[in-house]
C-alpha cells in the first residue's frame, strides 16, 4: 500500500532559489530563536492548568470536517475547547492541553462501523481522552446542555474489572466520533486482564 504526502512549497517563505535542505536549516534556526526568547512555552487547558511542551509531548490530531463553522460551534462553543491559530481551511482547539485541527473537506461525511465493547455500540474509528472523574462528569453535563446527541450515554463500563471506567461517545457534525473516558482507577488505564 502506498500513501503518498503532498509536498511543500518552502519557495513562498523563503525565497525561489532555496533548497529544501536550506530550508529545513533555516527552519531549526527559527525554532532555537525562538527557544532562545521563550523560557516555558505552555498551552491553557479548559482545566485551567497548563502542559509545559518543552518536556511532555503534547498528541496532534489533524481530521476532515466539512464545515469550519460547523466545527468551531461544536468544538469551540458546545465544548468549550480554546481555539487556537485557524486559517480558511482549517482551525486548531486545544483539547485539554493537546492540538486537535479540523481541515476541511466538502461534503465530507465519517463513516464509521460499530463494535460491541461490554455491550455498548462503540463507533469505530473515533478519537478522545482519558480523563479525570471531574472532568469526564463536567464535559457529559456540557455536552448535554448543549444538545450533543450521544452514541453511547455517559455511564459505568467494565464494572468490578481492572479497566472498570466511566465512558460515553458522541460525534461531531462531520461523523466524526469522539470517546471521552475517566478510569475508576487511573493506574489501570493500561493494566492487561
Amino acid at each position: 500500500m502506498s500513501h503518498i504526502c503532498p509536498s511543500f512549497d518552502v519557495s513562498r517563505r523563503m525565497g525561489s532559489s532555496v533548497s529544501v535542505d536550506k530550508a529545513f536549516r533555516k527552519q531549526k534556526h527559527i525554532r532555537l530563536s525562538a527557544s532562545r526568547r521563550t523560557r516555558k512555552v505552555s498551552l491553557r487547558t479548559v482545566s485551567g492548568s497548563s502542559n509545559d511542551i518543552r518536556g511532555n509531548p503534547v498528541f496532534h490530531l489533524a481530521f476532515p470536517v466539512n464545515d469550519l463553522e460547523e466545527a468551531r460551534d461544536f468544538y469551540g462553543k458546545k465544548l468549550k475547547l480554546p481555539e487556537g491559530r485557524s486559517s480558511a481551511s482549517w482551525v486548531d482547539f486545544n483539547l485539554y492541553g493537546h492540538q486537535i485541527v479540523c481541515h476541511v473537506i466538502p461534503n465530507y461525511n465519517a463513516a464509521s462501523s460499530q463494535n460491541s465493547v461490554d455491550g455498548d455500540p462503540v463507533p469505530v474509528p473515533h478519537f478522545g481522552l482519558a480523563m479525570s472523574e471531574v472532568q469526564f462528569q463536567e464535559l457529559a453535563q456540557r455536552a448535554r446542555k448543549a444538545g450533543v446527541p450521544f452514541c453511547v450515554e455517559p455511564h459505568l463500563r467494565f464494572v468490578g474489572e481492572p479497566g472498570e471506567q466511566w465512558t460515553m461517545f458522541f460525534k461531531d457534525p462531520s461523523g466524526n466520533a469522539l470517546e471521552f473516558k475517566a478510569m475508576t482507577r487511573p493506574e489501570n488505564l493500561f493494566a492487561r486482564q
